[in-house]
């Protein structure tokens, strides 16, 4: 209109009765591509979490903003997650792919395993990898393991070697505990969650817990809790201290750790 009938501002908004103070004004909101930033980062470890855990994270962090805003950038970035899909579709998208362990501590994995005592009675056997070096930190037998439990192993074995910098799990009981959640926000771990049916996507767990099978499980007898506890250590030290590894070049765990990381590493 101004340029077709040359008139001013003033003149052109009093005719379609527009405020001229709303046709000047200037957004003064400040940009978002950081806070759009983080939360793509949190969404790539975290592949099942919505908005509102996002949020969560984010005010941990410090980013002071209100759930709204947080709910309208996840929406924006298609970060959303649908819970019902047609038959014979993927449950749940991967956002990103996973970035590599370039060195020791870099990323472990973890998991359980099944088996039972000469008695029958069965036993849950906490096992961990380093994905970069295949160094296996622990391999704790017990009846039983709650989230606490799992903590403290993790803080024993950290305290020895180092933290990692990401634990990729599954959605089990123990590693969706508050327990869990908590140290690893004390100690700066990151925990990432494999999506819900897709093993693969924590491979190198599972592949570790095959040859852990059998390797150790099927050519034991375990009598006690103590005897399994015996056993599965001489079996771990012999992993990590002799035992070649075609993915690393036929090397053994703990020498990789040892050169890229601490000559002090013991087994």
């Amino acid at each position: 209109m101004r340029s077709d009938w040359s008139v001013c501002i003033r003149r052109a908004c009093a005719v379609i009765r527009f405020d001229p103070t709303t046709y000047r004004y200037k957004s003064r909101r400040s940009g978002q591509a950081a806070l759009e930033q983080r939360i793509r980062e949190i969404c790539q470890t975290h592949v099942r979490f919505g908005y509102r855990r996002v949020h969560v994270l984010l005010l941990r962090e410090g980013w002071f903003i209100n759930m709204k805003k947080t709910r309208r950038i996840y929406n924006e970035l298609g970060l959303k997650l649908r819970n019902k899909h047609p038959k014979r579709r993927v449950k749940a998208k991967l956002r990103e792919d996973r970035q590599e362990a370039v060195e020791p501590n870099d990323v472990w994995a973890m998991d359980f395993v099944h088996d039972q005592l000469a008695t029958g009675r069965k036993i849950r056997v906490l096992t961990m990898i380093d994905t970069f070096s295949r160094y296996v930190p622990a391999l704790d037998p017990r009846f039983s393991y709650r989230g606490e439990d799992v903590v403290r192993t993790l803080e024993t074995i950290c305290l020895r070697i180092g933290y990692p910098k990401t634990i990729r799990v599954d959605h089990g009981s123990e590693f969706i505990s508050r327990d869990l959640d908590l140290w690893a926000y004390q100690r700066g771990v990151t925990l990432d969650f494999s999506r819900p049916g897709k093993p693969t996507d924590n491979a190198f767990i599972e592949a570790f817990n095959g040859r852990f099978r059998a390797e150790c499980l099927n050519a034991h007898w375990f009598l006690s809790l103590a005897d399994a506890a015996k056993k599965l250590e001489d079996w771990r030290k012999d992993y990590n201290d002799h035992r070649p590894h075609g993915a690393i070049g036929n090397k053994v765990p703990l020498d990789l750790m040892k050169s890229e990381h601490a000559a002090s590493l013991c087994s």
